[in-house]
């Protein structure tokens, strides 16, 4: 793969940039990001009550589990449209709208009536907001984590970036407290009538907060840096062609990493409080508490992961990770099946080694590629890989139990997934303290001068 390697002459921006404006980009980033997760997290834990108000009958679960995975058909189309336009136009207007859609969308499905009052059209709206919710997400990720990546010091990236999987967790996080406080406080029946209702309009404020932060940010140093030279994409188009022709390797191995990201994420984060009660029969609310603890254990080690991934490089954290993982899914998941003390240990114990993944996304993924392709690049292959396998674990699994009757399949899927994660970290080039300015690809050593790779005014 041919690369110009950055660009020496003119330093490195990100160095300059001062501590306080920073630390609003990370917010910025991580708001936004949190916003999302909450809306998944939150549609997650009360599938049930999801289940109940539009998919009445025998397959609840099922109809509920559908209409997490349907938001993510959406992703890749989003990440088509958003991610050119984010090469084109710059990260901070496409961050500004596609936080906009998504909490908008979330805050309406809160607002959509049930099966029982206007029969087969709400879960026909309720699926055309989750669309939506896709659709706006196919940008919101990839652009978060390109902006943080683009703002961040080199040599400092991991730690920064970190804080955008910081907000992925809170996020999770949020939403748990949220309904499992309004369950504790009005109860289940309550719960299933109209209180699920009210964790999904707390995504109007969050969203508002998001929008202004991030109205108030200059593009990133990295993209500016382009811009003034000229050599920024002008075409949203060409950004894509020149993607699929140029970095088809990096699209692969990234492909493959995120298969292994998001199985483990999604089955982990999304599909526990639904596995534990309805396949090992644990109380819900004591399903709900064992993965708030993980979490919170995860919210306080991932900085620590992103730093670790600056001094020791991204691609051992990930090894370590990734082998680990393969190793204790089985045992872990079988002392999740033995009683809540275990299972507290046992789900903490896969997030922490989860974590060495989560937290060196922002440092990994975007410095795959190059600036003018950089967007494009993280949104599509992200959002592909997200579609196929991550939305759709949680019904996987719940498919792949009832057909087999195997309470271990989760484990199992895991351990699939890790293994076409190792397989695309093989081929990946270490990045750490790599600069991200110009044309070329970080980490790739420059070539002899001659035409830039897509550059069609070289060509012409």
């Amino acid at each position: 793969m041919a690369s110009t390697g950055p660009d020496e002459a003119t330093g490195n921006a990100q160095e300059d940039v001062p501590p306080g404006v920073l630390k609003r980009a990370v917010a910025a980033s991580a708001m936004g990001n949190a916003t999302e997760w909450f809306d998944y997290g939150v549609y997650a834990y009360v599938a049930t009550e999801i289940g109940a108000n539009f998919f009445p009958g025998d397959h609840e679960n099922l109809g509920a589990l559908l209409g997490f995975a349907v938001s993510f058909v959406l992703r890749p189309i989003g990440g088509i449209v958003w991610g050119p336009l984010g090469d084109k136009l710059g990260r901070s207007t496409v961050l500004a709208t596609t936080i906009l859609l998504m909490s908008s969308a979330t805050f309406c499905v809160g607002l959509v009536p049930s099966y029982d009052t206007i029969g087969i059209w709400a879960p026909i709206i309720l699926i055309l907001l989750r669309i939506v919710q896709g659709f706006s997400t196919g940008g919101e990720y990839g652009g978060a984590a390109t902006f943080m990546a683009e703002y961040s010091p080199d040599k400092r990236r991991g730690f920064w970036g970190s804080f955008l999987e910081f907000g992925t967790l809170a996020g999770f996080s949020a939403g748990l407290i949220v309904v499992g406080g309004l369950r504790l406080w009005i109860g289940d029946d309550a719960m299933e009538d109209w209180g699920w209702r009210i964790p999904f309009f707390i995504a109007g404020p969050l969203g508002a907060i998001g929008l202004y932060l991030r109205i108030k940010m200059e593009d990133t140093p990295v993209f500016r840096d382009l811009e003034e030279k000229g050599e920024v994409e002008h075409e949203a188009t060409g950004a894509l062609k020149d993607l699929l022709a140029q970095y088809w390797k990096p699209i692969l191995q990234l492909f493959g990493l995120v298969i292994a990201l998001n199985v483990a994420n999604y089955t982990l984060l999304a599909y526990m409080p639904t596995y534990l009660p309805d396949t090992i029969g644990m109380d819900k609310g004591k399903a709900e508490f064992m993965v708030l603890i993980g979490q919170l254990c995860m919210m306080l080690v991932i900085p620590f992961a992103g730093s670790l991934s600056d001094r020791i490089g991204r691609k051992p954290c990930w090894w370590y990770s990734l082998v680990g993982l393969f190793v204790l899914a089985l045992p872990m998941f079988w002392l999740m099946a033995q009683n809540l003390a275990l299972a507290i240990v046992g789900f903490t114990v896969l997030g922490v080694v989860y974590v060495l993944q989560l937290g060196t996304i922002s440092a990994t993924f975007p410095a795959m590629f190059p600036t003018h392709v950089r967007y494009a690049g993280m949104a599509i292959s992200y959002n592909v890989a997200t579609a196929a396998f991550g939305g759709t674990a949680p019904l996987v699994n719940e498919a792949l139990i009832d057909a087999t009757g195997n309470s271990y399949i989760p484990a199992f899927y895991m351990m699939g997934a890790c293994v076409i994660g190792m397989i695309g970290l093989y081929y990946v080039v270490e990045t750490k303290g790599a600069s991200l300015q110009g044309r070329g690809v970080p980490g790739v050593p420059a070539t002899p001068p001659g035409p830039l790779p897509g550059d069609r005014t070289a060509d012409a």
